[in-house]
C-alpha cells in the first residue's frame, strides 16, 4: 500500500463532455483556473488538455497550450504541470465499405508535431500514449504505432521532460518496456488507463495485472473512468500506486450532482485520508517523480 500519495486532476481532456456538463473548462484561463482550483484543493499535479474556444472541442493549438501554461506559472499556486502530447493521433475510418474516406474528426499528424507544444513550453510532465487502440464503439482509432512511439518517447528524453506513459491496453505495457530497454526513455512515470471503451477495464484484476508486470520501482498511477473513479483511486493506492481524478474522466461527484475539479480532488483526498495516506505536495511530488528543476 502506498501511504504517500500523488493526486493528479486531470481537468478537462478532449472527450465530448462539452454540454453534458455545466461548467467543462473550454477557454485557455477556464482551463488555467481549473488546474489551481485543482492544486488549492490538493492536487500535486494538474493534467491538461486545451479546447477550441469556439466550438469547445479538443485542440493543440500551440497558442491555446502557451496561454494556459503562462497563467498557471504567474498565478501563487504551486501544481506540476502536465500536457497531454496525445493530440493529432485521431482517425475516423470511413463508414461501411468506404474506410478509406476519413470522417471529419481525424486528426492525424507525425510524432514530432504531435510534440510542438512540449519543445516550446517545456512542461515538468507530458504524456505518451503508447499504442494504438479501438477507442469507443464507432469507427474512431487513437493511432500511435512502434515507430511514431520510438521517436517521440527519444525526442520527450531529449528535451528534458518527464515522459508519463499512458497505459490503454496490456500491449502498450508491454511496450512501453521494450522503449525502456532500448534506452528510449528516462525513469518515466506510468499512468494505468482503465475503463475506456475498448481498452482494459476497469477492475480489480486488470490493474494489478498490469500493476505487478511494472519495471521494478516504477512511480505509477492508476484511474477509472465514470462511477469508477475512485474505487479505482482507492484500488490504485491499496496496489502502491497514486491516484487520477478529475473532470477529464468523470463529470459526476454523486449520482445527478455535477463535480467540479475542485470537488473530486477534495473527495480523493478525503478517501486517500481515510486510508491512513496524506497527499504529496507539488515540491514532494517533484522530489518522488525526480523532476527537473524548471525556471
Amino acid at each position: 500500500m502506498n501511504y504517500e500519495v500523488i493526486v493528479t486532476c486531470a481537468v478537462t481532456g478532449a472527450g465530448d463532455t462539452v454540454g453534458r456538463h455545466p461548467a467543462i473548462p473550454v477557454t485557455p484561463k477556464q482551463i488555467a483556473d481549473a488546474a489551481i482550483e485543482a492544486a488549492k484543493a490538493g492536487a500535486t499535479v494538474a493534467h491538461c488538455h486545451v479546447r477550441d474556444p469556439k466550438t469547445g472541442k479538443g485542440s493543440r493549438d500551440l497558442a491555446l497550450y502557451r496561454e494556459v501554461v503562462e497563467r498557471i506559472r504567474e498565478s501563487d499556486t504551486d501544481v506540476i504541470i502536465n500536457l497531454t502530447a496525445g493530440m493529432g493521433g485521431d482517425l475516423e475510418i470511413g463508414p461501411g465499405e468506404q474506410p478509406m474516406e476519413f470522417g471529419a474528426g481525424s486528426d492525424l499528424v507525425g510524432p514530432l508535431t504531435r510534440l510542438a507544444h512540449i519543445e516550446e513550453l517545456r512542461p515538468e510532465i507530458c504524456t505518451l500514449d503508447c499504442g494504438t487502440l479501438n477507442f469507443g464503439d464507432g469507427d474512431y482509432i487513437y493511432v500511435a504505432t512502434p515507430a511514431q512511439l520510438r521517436a517521440g518517447a527519444k525526442r520527450i528524453t531529449e528535451l528534458g521532460v518527464k515522459a508519463e506513459l499512458e497505459i490503454f491496453d496490456t500491449g502498450h505495457l508491454w511496450f512501453a518496456k521494450q522503449m525502456m530497454k532500448e534506452g528510449l526513455l528516462d525513469d518515466p512515470i506510468f499512468q494505468i488507463c482503465l475503463g475506456i471503451p475498448w481498452g482494459a477495464p476497469a477492475d480489480t484484476t486488470t490493474m494489478k495485472a498490469m500493476a505487478d508486470n511494472l519495471p521494478a520501482g516504477a512511480t505509477w498511477a492508476g484511474f477509472g473512468i465514470g462511477r469508477l473513479q475512485m474505487p479505482m483511486a482507492a484500488q490504485a493506492m491499496l496496489l502502491g500506486g497514486h491516484v487520477r481524478v478529475g473532470l477529464e474522466d468523470n463529470i459526476w461527484l454523486d449520482k445527478g450532482v455535477p463535480a467540479t475539479n475542485g470537488s473530486l480532488v477534495e473527495r480523493v483526498v478525503e478517501i486517500i485520508q481515510r486510508l491512513g495516506g496524506r497527499v504529496l505536495t507539488p515540491a514532494e511530488g517533484r522530489a518522488k517523480m525526480k523532476l527537473k528543476p524548471r525556471g
